[in-house]
């Protein structure tokens, strides 16, 4: 019998819950020294407190929780009709995932790549044999593992893709652990067969060292020797998808309210905020209001992904969905409610507790870390704002940068959002000395004025690895550089004189090196250094001489007096070593 609440509610609510009212809360918060106001939101601690007063036990649950619990949809198996599987497609850089789905859907996309990895995810629908298959194109590379990581909770099945000319690689690794966390049946399709130095099998030992069987080899997973350039054995690994798909049975209710996920989200002039979507289950029409994290809005209309307007998306179709309030996160739950009201007030509601629970984080991360920051001495900060054409790519890229962090750098980033640099994103740079870094978009002509009024740094990429690797220069910048010492003369004092107001001069011959006025010593005496004797500390000369002669410099072979300032204890045979303390720049990692 435990209460289920979210973190955050308020003084009302939480009464609500336990069946008292308000006063008695704000009563027992003052009893605990804490002063609440009725629509004042509580955090975790307090509302534990509060509710083991009035012997209430509970239990915290995320905001999507939350809305997901109280409308649950139980299908009775009768309204239940076969779905189209969807399929996602993973594996390493360039082993061919575009090229298999090109083949798929016989259009060339895998030339327009930037640098070779598929940064617009979409979703595509192939008939095959009189039946639908819906992919999912998710972007291949560590950068996306955020998304890819939420991206298979969607999917059906996942056709892992190796090549067969190379062996497998963490990324496919990180692929295959991802479809087993969340259960998914993978289909691995073994891909460049008909490149020389192919070996399929070797692939498929790999596989079974990974406690991974192929059915060829008495175990449960298909797999498929196909070539993405040729088309060889592309149908059959299709037929096995189906097959996969028939053995897991897949079915959902058209005629109910849609819900479904959220692929990417884009911010486009024209259109205003553009929504790619999967529908899961339901089907959804134009003018239904969806709501979808802390967005909402009516749908004004919905293109298949051939740009062709249609009327209703069923189960596993994917669309793109106008009339969104703003660009929802990839990976974000949407479902259609009642009436637009209703989606509004919950989508205000998801916002409010996202940015507070946004503030406290930000405030709780900052004391802690500062007093053990400062203690280092050296820390340094690199603020970044992550502007990107797509949600994905911007969660992705900010990701990867916030990981860039070492412990005397810390990379934050301090604002992310779709759409293009304008002037208010300048404005929030320069009062917190950030960089902008632009994914696939440019900074509005304001924007570009502004920023050099106020001399911030406006970075542009297309490829997510530029952009990490010149974040990694720019910590290396910020790095303290090292100092190092290199010995630059070594001096044998040979005769030392005692002179009245002077005190002692020493007469030497430089073993080595150049000895100049400027150069700071320390004296050794039998290999142990005599002066100075304080760790960090360095000696000067008060005078150098050739022949009564004050000189600026000494080279080697030749023969010199010097005296040295507030030290007079020399002796003939020490060592004068002169040095020199050069900074060596950091290097990243």
């Amino acid at each position: 019998n435990k209460l289920q609440v979210t973190e955050f509610v308020t003084v009302q609510e939480l009464a609500n819950l336990m069946n008292i009212s308000a006063t008695d809360v704000i009563t027992t918060c003052m009893s605990l020294g804490v002063i609440v106001s009725i629509n004042q939101r509580l955090d975790a601690e307090i509302i534990e407190l509060v509710a083991s007063e009035f012997d209430h036990e509970i239990e915290f649950i995320s905001i999507e929780e939350h809305t997901e619990v109280e409308e649950e949809i139980h299908d009775a198996p009768e309204d239940l009709k076969p779905r189209a599987p969807i399929v996602t497609v993973m594996g390493h850089v360039d082993h061919g995932k575009t090229s298999l789905l090109d083949y798929i859907r016989k259009a060339k996309v895998a030339e327009g790549e930037a640098g070779g990895i598929t940064q617009h995810i979409g979703a595509y629908e192939v008939m095959v044999t009189e039946r639908k298959i819906t992919f999912l194109d998710t972007p291949g590379h560590e950068a996306f593992t955020a998304m890819r990581a939420r991206g298979t909770k969607v999917t059906d099945i996942a056709i892992i893709v190796i090549a067969a000319d190379d062996s497998i690689m963490p990324q496919t690794k990180e692929a295959i652990s991802h479809a087993q966390a969340a259960s998914v049946p993978m289909v691995f399709a073994i891909n460049k067969i008909d490149k020389e130095g192919a070996q399929p099998e070797r692939i498929k030992q790999e596989l079974a060292s990974m406690n991974i069987l192929v059915e060829e080899w008495g175990g449960e997973h298909q797999s498929q020797d196909i070539s993405a350039k040729t088309g060889e054995g592309i149908d059959k690994l299709l037929e096995k998808v189906l097959l996969v798909a028939d053995m897991a049975d897949l079915k959902a209710n058209p005629n109910r309210p849609a819900t479904g996920t959220i692929i990417e989200a884009t911010l486009d002039k024209g259109k205003g905020y553009v929504a790619k979507i999967l529908v899961q289950a339901g089907t959804l029409r134009v003018s239904d209001p969806v709501v979808a994290g802390e967005h909402s809005g009516k749908i004004k209309a919905m293109f298949n992904e051939r740009g062709i307007r249609v009327k209703e998306a069923g189960p596993s179709t994917p669309v793109l969905i106008l009339g969104l309030s703003g660009a929802p996160q990839a990976g974000e739950r949407f479902k259609v409610m009642e009436n637009e009201s209703e989606a509004r007030l919950l989508a205000a509601k998801r916002g409010q507790i996202n940015r507070e629970q946004a503030n406290r984080a930000t405030k709780r991360i900052s004391l802690d870390e500062i007093g053990r920051r400062l203690a280092l001495g050296t820390f340094r900060e690199l603020n970044l704002i992550v502007k990107g054409d797509v949600d994905g790519s911007v969660e992705a890229l900010s990701d990867s940068l916030i990981k860039l962090s070492l412990e005397t750098v810390q990379v934050n980033v301090i604002h992310r959002a779709v759409g293009q640099v304008i002037e208010s994103d300048v404005l929030l740079a320069s009062a917190s000395d950030a960089i902008i870094i632009g994914f696939q978009v440019r900074p509005s002509l304001g924007a570009r004025k502004l920023a050099e009024q106020e001399g911030v740094e406006i970075k542009m990429y297309s490829v997510i690895y530029e952009a990490i690797e010149e974040i990694k220069l720019a910590i290396e910048g910020l790095l303290e550089p090292t100092k190092e010492e290199k010995i630059v003369c070594n001096i044998e004092v040979r005769e030392v004189y005692k002179i009245g107001k002077i005190g002692t001069v020493a007469g030497c011959y430089v073993l080595d090196g150049k000895v100049t006025r400027n150069t700071p010593i320390r004296i050794v005496r039998d290999g142990i250094v005599v002066y100075p004797t304080k760790e960090g500390a360095s000696g000067e000369l008060a005078s150098l001489k050739r022949f009564k002669e004050d000189a600026k410099e000494v080279k080697a072979g030749l023969e010199c007096g010097l005296t040295i300032k507030n030290f007079n204890d020399i002796k003939a045979g020490d060592i004068v070593e002169g040095f020199e303390i050069i900074e060596i720049k950091q290097k990243y990692g």
